[in-house]
């Protein structure tokens, strides 16, 4: 267990903004992290990931980096890399970690061969996502970029005619799409502060679709998350246990935040690893935190006393 509070009096640098498809999430978690820590006492400069962002971070002179850029450049694994090479300690999972729970098929693949259910699924790449033929497992099945956050270029698809559209608008994103079969029932998020898992948050969009979309996300009232989860507490523990293995499996360090959807009959199913979950303070791992008693400047605190190098 990291030290607490090994950085007091240290300049933390808060990265944000960035240039993905999540730069206003990434400007709202950052402003919140920044203004959690200035409340504890450290001294804090925001520096946003675009533009010459390697004179701003040299400027100001940081001796660690407390990182909230969702999507590419930022939980990729790419501005991990720069950090190493500067050799100035950062939050959150290493270069490997981050680059391989990004890409949706490879965590897939990863959690997979330790145990943790997956939904069945075809990979869409080079000359096979020019001209698409929906898998064998059938419709209803959900199309999705390889390495988007925020459900960006998701979609449900419930028959063929929306086939064509839906790879169309994935493709718009990566150049690997990953389809994967529907799963009916519910959707629960497990967050994991250095190796502590937290309890469990049902997700419940109001969405037409029942998709959890990016507008879902972040319109307020589009959503109601359930704290605690009114489900069979065996599921429970189940969960808790596959994000244990599966954090492990990834090499996930500070806070990450694993997604799961639960059939009829309880079967549950893993979806992504969140490496840089959203960290507003009503963001889902704060809600988990809040529940289980620690306060949103302990957790942002908590975090980022496991910052390092080399992870």
């Amino acid at each position: 267990m990291s030290e607490k509070g090994r950085f007091r009096g240290k300049t933390v640098g808060v990265f944000l903004g960035g240039e993905s498809s999540e730069r206003e999430v990434s400007l709202r978690t950052g402003g919140a992290a920044a203004s959690a820590l200035r409340r504890k006492g450290y001294p804090v400069v925001e520096i946003d990931i675009r533009g010459d962002w390697l004179s701003a971070i040299r400027k100001a002179e940081i001796d660690v980096a407390f990182i909230a850029l969702h999507g590419r450049l930022g939980e990729d694994g790419c501005i991990q890399g720069a950090l190493e090479l500067a050799r100035v300690p950062y939050t959150g999972s290493g270069v490997a970690a981050s680059a391989v729970s990004m890409s949706k098929v490879l965590a897939k693949r990863v959690v997979a061969a330790v145990g943790v259910p997956c939904a069945p699924d075809t990979v869409f790449e080079g000359e096979a996502l020019a001209a698409p033929a929906p898998p064998a497992f059938g419709f209803p099945l959900v199309v999705k970029p390889d390495r988007e956050g925020s459900t960006v270029g998701v979609s449900v698809v419930r028959d063929l005619g929306g086939w064509a559209g839906a790879m169309a608008e994935a493709g718009r994103y990566d150049t690997r799409v990953l389809v994967e079969a529907y799963v009916p029932g519910r959707e629960i998020t497990v967050g994991i502060v250095n190796g502590r898992v937290l309890p469990a948050i049902e997700i419940v969009p109001k969405s037409a679709s029942g998709l959890y979309d990016y507008h879902s996300k972040y319109t307020v009232g589009q959503t109601e998350y359930v704290i605690p989860v009114p489900m069979d507490r065996d599921i429970l523990l189940r969960a808790a246990e596959f994000t244990r293995a599966a954090a492990s499996a990834l090499s996930l360090r500070g806070a990450a935040r694993l997604d799961y959807r639960v059939d009829p009959a309880g079967n549950l199913f893993f979806l992504e690893a969140n490496t840089i979950p959203g960290m507003t303070e009503t963001s889902l791992l704060p809600k988990a935190a809040r529940f289980d008693g620690v306060s949103f400047e302990d957790l942002v605190e908590e975090i980022l006393d496991d910052a390092g190098l080399t992870k």
